[in-house]
């Protein structure tokens, strides 16, 4: 018979960690998958069980999903940018669909699976998209927009065919405490605060405190039904306001030149050039500056309809994330 263990990959990354914390809360008693070279900061004073092991490799994991009732599935290859993009694939999508025959095998009751607005549509008229915006393959730019969407529909498909007990979440961009990367975002925000920022791009973002995000998850872990999909986001704002909000908390000065992404183009192309070069993920890419021809707004109305989700005001998440960052030593 199962135990009331729950397995959660993705611990040591920022929503991953942000989860374990809610579910050890709720009396959840975790069993973590981590890689063997992963940076574990995140899991300090945890009380979990890890598994060592790599979603790209069903054999190192499937052990550890015997006497598991749960399964939250958190861990992504978060990338605007790679070298090679099979990679990335093996741990997204073929890793996915391994976990969940996995969890098939294994007998487990309830899963959550983290997707992420990167798999929905996009109005261009800048309205907030929602789950039933229309969206294909073809409106996936890059490979991690790509590798997420393919993920997603192989868990819809295995709940259909196999009934895998899955519920979706879809975090739009999410900022907070313990972004030890840190995310894209969390990049801005620190590039922001050092002065690094001087002129940014018309584009927008759903911004999302990372706890409300984890709440998101337990709600759709208790209320959430079987093969729906459900945005977990916060507030939509320009990146215009967001330097101005970051700015605000921080006492500096907004930086005030709009740059056209045009113009920013031979930037990011002698960014990943130098990447490929060096291994080292380029700040400005290409498809980062193709996403942001369309402002990437949201709405999370069925998520506060149907699971009773509501996320903070945006203002508190920069703040928090700000003072993260300082105590960090990001600064």
């Amino acid at each position: 018979m199962p135990t009331n263990f729950t397995f959660l990959t993705g611990s040591t990354g920022f929503i991953g960690s942000a989860v374990a914390r809610l579910l050890i809360s709720k009396g959840h008693r975790l069993r973590v998958l981590a890689r063997p070279d992963n940076d574990r900061r995140n899991l300090h004073g945890l009380d979990v069980e890890i598994v060592e092991g790599d979603l790209a490799r069903p054999e190192t994991y499937i052990k550890g999903l015997k006497g598991c009732r749960n399964l939250f599935h958190v861990a992504a290859d978060y990338r605007i940018w790679v070298p090679d993009a099979d990679a990335m694939h093996r741990v997204n999508v073929a890793g996915t669909q391994a976990l969940m025959l996995a969890a098939l095998d294994a007998g487990i009751e309830r899963v959550v699976y983290t997707s992420s607005v990167a798999t929905m549509g996009l109005n261009r008229n800048g309205e907030p998209a929602s789950e039933s915006t229309p969206v294909s393959l073809a409106d996936m730019v890059g490979v991690y927009k790509q590798s997420k969407f393919l993920a997603e529909q192989a868990v819809s498909r295995l709940v259909a065919e196999r009934r895998l007990p899955a519920v979706i979440v879809n975090p739009s961009t999410p900022i907070g405490p313990r972004d030890i990367k840190p995310t894209p975002t969390g990049r801005i925000i620190v590039d922001a605060v050092k002065g690094r920022m001087p002129a940014y791009v018309d584009t927008g973002l759903n911004i999302v405190h990372v706890d409300d995000v984890a709440l998101g998850h337990w709600l759709a872990f208790e209320r959430g039904k079987i093969g729906e999909r459900y945005i977990l986001g916060g507030d939509n704002f320009s990146l215009c306001e967001i330097l101005g909000l970051i700015a605000k908390i921080d006492g500096h000065t907004a930086a005030k030149i709009k740059l056209p992404c045009k113009a920013i183009y031979p930037l990011a192309m002698g960014m990943q050039l130098a990447a490929r070069l060096t291994g080292c993920e380029p700040r400005i890419t290409l498809d980062a500056l193709r996403m942001a021809k369309n402002k990437m707004f949201f709405s999370s109305a069925k998520a506060e309809q149907q699971l009773g989700y509501k996320a903070r005001h945006a203002e508190q998440a920069i703040a928090d994330a700000i003072g993260w960052f300082r105590e960090a030593g990001y600064f």
